[in-house]
């Protein structure tokens, strides 16, 4: 039996289990405001609020809500990066009862379309600048209402009338009326409404939408209850095991994302921690904030932190602080773990970078690495109350220790399902024999006796070549391992005779010249290190690998890009 269990050793004194409240999200952050109303909630461009001064902007928002007319049940679409215009709406429709739907700002005009009427939303929040795409489509779409905020509403003092005057410029000052109201507007419409508006929300209650390709690829939203962030925000305190009020988390990955909003900012939340709220990231500002704000957390996909190995204005940078380094929502290589763990001690860092596993229908992490141990190449033992169990895939009967089936997942942070598919949630939320709900996930991985967790491969990147099963990532951590490449991405190319072939993409190093002596080099290192059936056919260089709008590596490009070559030669 390879189901984690009571038997499961202890690492950091991490408890196996623990009591979630039944009640909103809104109510548990509010828990964390009467412990430190003192406490900087969040700071935005050097704009800081307490958590007092949160919960008060919470509050009108709630009220500016249901002078709008919103309700219990209804849905808003939030399109924004991480702005406190976000997060104070987020929160503001979860007291009231409504549901929060969580859209990427850089969507194209059709995929909002998708997501405002998928969701039934009556109304949406959005950027100014992002407010020509939704002037496109309005007509078409379920909003009665558009909320337009500019980054200037989250700055205080002479940083608004400085933003308008130099990046604020660039942006059309948007007209309201009709449906469209300016945040200030929306927010001082809500002073005056009296009548009650706070919701007594409950565990199971549907709190958010977020959005995923689920296991056909097509995009779904995932509906997500109170409990399932609750817990999650519980889980990924007690398993991160280093979390202390009042000190700082950088947090740059985006509130449309389950890692973002879970971890860097309901997390953050509820535990009373500060956190500096980024909206757009980019190599050149991470570096400032890393040395304005030395941040004792830094949570984000593997390509943020090769994004922190490229960084040469890091000279000197004391990380000493540093109490816990998170990758997630991406496989973290052996190799990229090396690196970035080197990376750390040698700017003072007393600290691993620690790697989390989980899926948007479960919020996000489900497991991570303990604070001071770790096997190579494992993510981690499972968060208290998450089992993990691994099963010949497309089966409900779990293999030995050790060996590789599909990753099955219960818990409290499962999702309700997929929105308006009831086929696809039956698919991959199934009831096993033990009577438990499992979620299974589409990842191949394993698990040892102590409880520790390997994942291997996404089912469908699995490459068959020749009849033999290739697991991509195995080859990338190969090819990472190369003293000249920063990193890589390994496809399957549809081959008439052997089904699938492997081709490699490759980033070599800052300052390493793309030559043929190099690509020999890294083949020979392949051919020492890898099967023969495995080797890649041929080595591509590229500056650098196309990414999905979260930062994960996108290999599907890749994939359609050698699919269009082929195509076009006939082939």
């Amino acid at each position: 039996m390879n189901v984690n269990a009571p038997w499961l050793r202890h690492y950091g004194n991490v408890p196996q289990h623990l009591d979630y409240p039944d009640c909103s999200m809104a109510g548990l952050v509010l828990e964390a405001v009467k412990k430190s109303p003192d406490t900087v909630a969040y700071d935005f461009f050097s704009t800081r609020a307490t958590y007092g001064d949160f919960a008060e902007k919470i509050d009108r928002c709630a009220r500016a809500l249901a002078a709008m007319g919103i309700g219990p049940g209804q849905r808003v679409t939030i399109c924004m990066p991480n702005t406190p215009q976000a997060v104070v709406m987020f929160y503001a429709l979860n007291l009231i009862g409504a549901v929060a739907n969580m859209v990427h700002p850089l969507s194209a005009e059709e995929e909002l379309v998708f997501y405002i009427n998928s969701s039934k939303s009556t109304a949406a929040l959005t950027l100014d600048q992002f407010y020509p795409k939704f002037s496109a489509i309005m007509a078409r779409t379920s909003l009665r209402a558009l909320i337009v905020a500019g980054v200037d509403d989250g700055l205080g003092g002479l940083r608004k009338p400085a933003y308008r005057l130099t990046k604020g410029r660039k942006i059309k000052r948007v007209k309201t009326g009709g449906k469209v109201i300016r945040w200030g507007d929306f927010i001082r419409n809500g002073e005056s409404y009296g009548a009650p508006y706070i919701f007594p929300g409950k565990g199971d209650d549907l709190a958010a939408i977020l959005y995923s390709g689920g296991t056909s690829g097509r995009t779904k939203g995932i509906l997500l209850t109170n409990l399932n962030f609750n817990a999650l925000a519980m889980q990924t305190a007690a398993a991160g095991n280093c979390i202390v009020p009042g000190h700082v988390m950088l947090a740059i990955m985006p509130v449309f994302h389950g890692f973002g909003l879970g971890v860097c900012i309901h997390t953050m939340f509820i535990s009373g921690v500060s956190g500096i709220l980024v909206p757009q990231f980019s190599v050149a500002s991470y570096a400032a904030l890393l040395k304005k704000y030395k941040p004792h957390y830094i949570a984000g996909v593997p390509t943020l932190f090769e994004a922190l190995l490229r960084i040469d204005k890091l000279d000197g940078l004391d990380m000493s602080q540093l109490e816990g380094v998170f990758s997630g929502g991406d496989s973290l290589s052996i190799e990229l773990k090396r690196k970035v763990d080197a990376f750390l001690k040698a700017h003072g860092a007393r600290v691993q970078i620690r790697e989390g596993y989980g899926l948007t229908e479960s919020v996000t992490a489900n497991c991570l690495t303990p604070r001071d141990f770790h096997k190579e190449g494992s993510i981690g033992i499972p968060y208290p109350d998450m089992f993990f169990k691994i099963v010949r895939p497309g089966t409900q009967e779990m293999v030995p220790y050790g060996e590789v089936g599909e990753i099955c997942i219960t818990g409290p942070t499962l999702m309700k399902g997929y929105a308006e598919s009831p086929e696809e949630t039956a698919q991959v939320l199934q009831t096993h024999p033990d009577g438990r709900r499992w979620l299974h996930t589409g990842d191949l991985g394993s698990m040892d006796e102590d409880g520790f967790v390997y994942f291997r491969q996404r089912l469908k990147r699995m490459i068959i070549s020749s009849g033999y099963s290739i697991y991509p990532s195995q080859i990338e951590n190969v090819i990472d391992a190369h003293e000249k490449v920063l990193t890589s991405c390994v496809i399957g190319v549809p081959d008439p005779y052997k089904m699938q072939k492997v081709k490699a993409f490759v980033v070599l190093r800052d300052g390493e010249k793309a030559t043929d002596e190099i690509k020999a080099s890294i083949l020979a290192h392949c051919k020492k290190n890898i099967a023969k059936y495995a080797l890649p056919y041929e080595i591509e260089y590229r500056d650098a690998l196309p990414k999905t709008l979260v930062g994960k590596v996108a290999y599907t490009v890749l994939e359609q890009e050698e699919a269009d070559k082929l195509k076009a030669s006939g082939e």
